[in-house]
């Protein structure tokens, strides 16, 4: 027995032996080489002094044989940006960035990190920046993997507090730490073409004013910070909830936004609840477009607010809620198919209460506007105490909503179609694109939409979103139908 049992440790040592042997085995053949994951590093468009986040790829060693690498180092050294971990070794850039001696056994893989802090560019537009991995095997040849960026100067705020009126009109991209605050007895004025980029911990708080002044094709964008991909095919800007969104506070009146594209923020726009006023909005959005918010696209309480050629579209919770105060809704889209969550709320909700608190509905009239979505019912009114005030009309609508059987409520419904799931024209069917693979959409009207023709054409509103003559024949919702060439700002 005690022989048998050496015999089999004898035997385990040699099993083990030459299957390190094996392992170790290192060949220096030129023709046995690397492959990659990738042979290009790009990172798209990032900000000059802003550190990237962490790309990824993958070194390979298809071989038999472990392959010994020399160095590995960055072509242009510590002059791009670049920083390079290399399965867990730094290369540093102090001295030479680059490291020696590494190995990849055969059949195994190691794995490199890449980041970039691009210096300024001294450029209003994007600069290439660009570098090589060179790889250098112990039998001489280098193999390359191309790091690429483009770099784009930005001005950073953080914390920024506006304490007097202040114009913001920026051709470069302005990047958004920590909010944007607007005091009391302050006016914050922002003009195209500035686009504001706010971290995750960023938004517009409102306590003054805020005056937002675009122009037909020419947008004042607010999103959020990110540049790079979620996925390949996903883009950060096309997720939502990568910022907060704008708030106006008790204390600010007189807010206007017009031809603005607001997008994948938590909350698009919160009014607070104040002192109502029947006669001069709070606020008031012209041209806007608002798309892919993770909470409301517009919630307002006791509030006076006018939306006109308004896109308010996918959200997880409602497009537009509005309770209490006063609504003029007027040619805008509200189309409801937030992918991420069966539970969104609807396309339009109105409510004259809000959990405990009473907010009487004085006035909202809905026109010539386009209501749907994935539901079957896209429309809640919601009313609480019959005593207190619950005012409504729609005209000249398409509404995502059972029709109404009741005849009184019937009689603040006036020349509306109410939309239903077994509608040959419906739902998705209104639009150009609803893409939930890619998360890409495109809300002017297809040529088969039931709202085109349909609305009533108003002397004080003669142009659509994208600030093209609606005609003789005006379409119902925010986009007048041209075709699909030359429209841009429904695409997102």
């Amino acid at each position: 027995m005690k022989r048998l049992l050496f015999f089999c440790h004898i035997m385990l040592v040699f099993v083990v032996f030459a299957s390190c042997d094996d392992n170790d085995s290192f060949t220096t053949n030129p023709s046995s080489i690397l492959s990659f994951s990738k042979d290009t590093v790009s990172m798209d468009t990032v900000f000059s002094t802003v550190p990237t986040s962490t790309y990824t790829f993958w070194v390979y060693n298809h071989n038999d044989d472990g392959l010994r690498l020399s160095q590995v180092r960055l072509a242009r050294g510590n002059q791009s940006g670049f920083r390079v971990n290399v399965d867990g070794t730094y290369l540093d850039n102090s001295m030479g960035s680059l490291v020696r001696d590494l190995e990849v056994r055969g059949g195994d893989s190691i794995r490199v990190f890449v980041e970039l802090t691009s210096s300024l560019t001294n450029s209003s537009d994007p600069q290439l920046v660009e570098d090589n991995l060179v790889f250098t095997l112990e039998s001489g040849t280098e193999q390359r993997v191309n790091l690429r960026a483009y770099s784009w100067d930005a001005l950073l705020c953080r914390n920024v507090v506006i304490s007097r009126d202040t114009t913001i009109a920026s051709s470069k991209p302005v990047v958004v730490y920590g909010g944007l605050t607007v005091d009391s007895g302050a006016t914050l004025t922002v003009t195209a073409p500035t686009k504001l980029y706010f971290h995750s911990d960023a938004g517009i708080d409102v306590y003054g004013r805020l005056v937002i002044s675009g122009s037909a094709g020419n947008d004042v964008v607010l999103r959020g910070d990110r540049t790079d991909r979620m996925f390949d095919y996903l883009p950060y800007d096309r997720v939502s909830g990568q910022w907060q969104g704008i708030r106006f506070r008790p204390s600010s009146t007189g807010n206007t936004i017009a031809y603005a594209d607001i997008h994948s923020a938590t909350d698009g726009i919160v009014c607070d609840s104040a002192a109502y006023d029947s006669i001069s909005p709070r606020l008031s959005l012209a041209n806007v477009t608002i798309h892919n918010c993770r909470g409301a696209g517009i919630k307002a309480y006791n509030a006076y607010i006018k939306a006109e050629n308004c896109q308010i579209t996918n959200t997880l919770g409602d497009c537009m809620a509005i309770y209490g105060g006063k609504a003029s809704v007027l040619y805008c889209t509200l189309a409801q198919f937030y992918p991420f969550d069966a539970q969104r709320g609807v396309a339009l909700r109105f409510a004259n209460r809000y959990g405990e608190a009473d907010y009487p509905l004085h006035q909202m009239e809905c026109c010539n506007s386009l209501v749907t979505g994935y539901a079957s019912d896209e429309m809640m009114g919601e009313t609480g105490d019959t005593l207190v005030a619950f005012n409504y009309r729609f005209y000249d609508c398409i509404l995502r909503t059972p029709p109404i059987g009741d005849s009184l409520l019937l009689e603040k419904f006036v020349n509306v179609v109410f939309e239903v799931p077994e509608d040959t024209v419906q739902g998705t069917d209104h639009f150009v694109n609803i893409d939930t693979d890619n998360l890409y959409y495109d809300f002017h009207l297809d040529s088969l939409s039931t709202a085109r023709g349909r609305a009533k054409s108003i002397d004080a509103c003669p142009l659509d979103r994208d600030g093209r003559e609606r005609g003789q024949a005006p379409d119902v919702g925010c986009y007048q139908y041209f075709g699909r060439e030359g429209a841009t700002s429904g695409r997102r």
